[in-house]
């Protein structure tokens, strides 16, 4: 079943813009008016850093909803579960100050609207004779709120595996949640984790790496924890190659590519060695925090846009926005990329499914 042709395709029609051009009814000019409590500072590069873009047929849909040339059997999806910061969108502190209303989180209490966002995350569907697997990147805090909303609507049953990126809470906050699945749905979640993070989570979630502390007759998530390195890594016979990456001065984290895809969720930094893994990639999913600047631990939009320069992707699709990143103003900037050099990127959503082949 081709859930991202059947599911929510009117959202879906709205933002993916790959091959052909949408203008949306704001602009750069409308980013530098005082309607949102921050100001615009990116200055556009020069001529010669632009490069030509040749849209993606067969790969990605042109207009999410599932009309490239492959058998629907055959199909892969991406489906973002979750494309906002560690504490959510809205920010309840927002919508809680009578002073001074934040616009973006005013939007984001509405359902349905696009800056409504939880914590980075997302599912690989991916069909193979063995069957179709669901294989999902990162549980943060929020997972059991984004599961309940996007889970039953995609029609995802099981968990065949979930891959960290790193141990911050908003990547595996909700371990504890996928008690749900072990206890109901299957027997156990294999879990694919780098060993620095394995043992934080050894002191975070120590209950769910020794079940031997648990109190006789508890419950709680059934989990097989498996170490990976930085070296390429398969799971349900798909290929995930480690993107490693600094996500604040000191710290690592991992991005993944499988297939032609790049994902890369918490990042201020990536290393010369790691470029090299990158080169041919169609669709670069990637950090972008805020609109003016980075920050110590995540690239903000410039530095962002920088890199997809450098990098040389397809296309791109930010996710990680906090709440200064309106998504209809920022994207409405980011068409007039592709048509003035283009580049071709956007910010993705919540819920977002797009069918890809891997």
């Amino acid at each position: 079943m081709n859930v991202c042709a059947t599911v929510n395709t009117t959202q879906l029609n709205q933002s993916m813009v790959v091959t052909s051009i949408r203008l949306l009814p704001s602009s750069l000019t409308s980013l530098l008016q005082p309607r949102s409590p921050y100001s615009w500072r990116w200055r556009p590069p020069p001529s010669s850093v632009s490069f030509p873009l040749s849209p993606i047929h067969s790969s990605i849909s042109s207009n999410g909803v599932g009309d490239v040339e492959l058998p629907v059997d055959d199909q892969s999806q991406v489906i973002f579960i979750g494309t906002g910061t560690s504490e959510g969108i809205p920010r309840v502190s927002c919508l809680t100050n009578p002073a001074n209303k934040c616009p973006i989180c005013l939007k984001a209490a509405k359902p349905g609207d696009k800056n409504r966002r939880l914590n980075t995350s997302i599912l690989i569907r991916h069909p193979n004779s063995t069957g179709t697997h669901n294989i999902l990147i990162d549980a943060g805090k929020f997972f059991y709120h984004s599961a309940l909303q996007w889970f039953p609507k995609f029609g995802i049953r099981t968990l065949d595996a979930v891959i960290i990126t790193h141990s911050h809470a908003d990547a595996i906050g909700g371990l504890d949640d996928l008690r749900d699945w072990t206890n109901n749905v299957q027997p156990s979640i294999p879990i694919y984790v780098a060993e620095r993070d394995f043992e934080v989570m050894k002191k975070t979630h120590y209950y769910l790496v020794d079940t031997s502390v648990i109190t006789p007759g508890a419950a709680v998530s059934a989990l097989q924890f498996k170490n990976i390195s930085e070296e390429p890594f398969f799971v349900h016979g798909l290929k995930f190659t480690p993107l490693p990456v600094w996500h604040g001065q000191g710290y690592r984290s991992l991005g993944f590519r499988f297939g032609n895809i790049c994902y890369i969720s918490d990042v201020s930094e990536i290393p010369e060695e790691t470029y090299p893994l990158l080169k041919g990639c169609e669709l670069l999913i990637m950090d972008a925090l805020r609109p003016d600047r980075s920050s110590a631990t995540h690239f903000g939009l410039p530095r962002a846009l920088e890199e997809v320069r450098k990098i040389q992707p397809k296309k791109t699709l930010f996710t990680g926005m906090m709440h200064l990143m309106d998504h209809e103003e920022v994207n409405g900037y980011l068409t007039k990329l592709l048509e003035s050099e283009g580049l071709d990127a956007q910010l993705s959503y919540d819920g977002l499914c797009i069918p890809v082949r891997l």
